[in-house]
């Protein structure tokens, strides 16, 4: 019998980090709660959760060196998966309330205002998964999952010429307009949305990744 997977929620004073634990733990997982680098580097699989303003979360991730951690553990093509806003802050830079700050730069493009009607997006919407989606693999096409934002990315800029690289897999949502709900690229994959508060759906969607690590 394997040993249970180990996995690190990042704790940098942005994230429901006790919920992620919860869910986590359900998959079988040994978790950690923390925010120590060589717990972080060494983890099977590390977690970055995310509420709030986008400036605010980068401010903090920086100084918990979780920029560092996120960096070097994709290099070495070790798999980290971010939520919410633990997502949004992997983009190039955010605009909220007319100020830009700069995120992580793993993919291009800018974290906006959703262009809706109704903000925040706040509840359950179904979403727009690719056929070949691992992240979504056993997941019904109109399960639900729990969305709470204001901000998000409309445009996926990110494009993949080199015929040797799989391009990454987006899923899109709806409220106003079509927005990016999750990504699947390589090691880092991320989702706008809650899994740990999306019950069953949400489930099974850290239940694959956790079968990734």
């Amino acid at each position: 019998m394997s040993s249970p997977k180990k996995v690190v929620v990042f704790d940098y004073g942005f994230g429901n980090v006790r919920s992620a634990e919860r869910a986590l733990a359900r998959t079988g997982a040994e978790v950690e709660i923390t925010r120590d680098f060589d717990a972080a580097m060494n983890a099977d699989g590390l977690l970055v959760p995310g509420v709030g303003a986008f400036a605010a979360c980068m401010r903090g991730l920086k100084e918990a060196r979780g920029d560092w951690v996120i960096d070097r553990r994709l290099s070495g093509g070790r798999p980290v998966m971010g939520i919410c806003v633990g997502m949004q802050i992997l983009f190039a830079r955010g605009i909220e309330h007319g100020v830009e700050a700069e995120g992580l730069d793993e993919w291009p493009g800018t974290v906006g205002p959703l262009a809706a009607d109704v903000v925040p997006h706040m509840g359950w919407n179904t979403v727009d998964a690719p056929a070949d989606s691992e992240l979504f693999a056993g997941v019904d096409t109109d399960a639900r999952f729990y969305f709470v934002h204001s901000y998000a990315v409309h445009d996926w800029q990110l494009e993949t010429t080199n015929p040797a690289m799989h391009p990454p897999k987006v899923t899109w949502a709806t409220h106003g307009k079509p927005f990016v709900a999750a990504v699947e690229n390589g090691a880092l994959w991320a989702t706008q949305f809650h899994p740990e508060k999306s019950g069953d759906a949400g489930a099974q969607l850290l239940n694959n990744w956790i079968g990734t690590l």
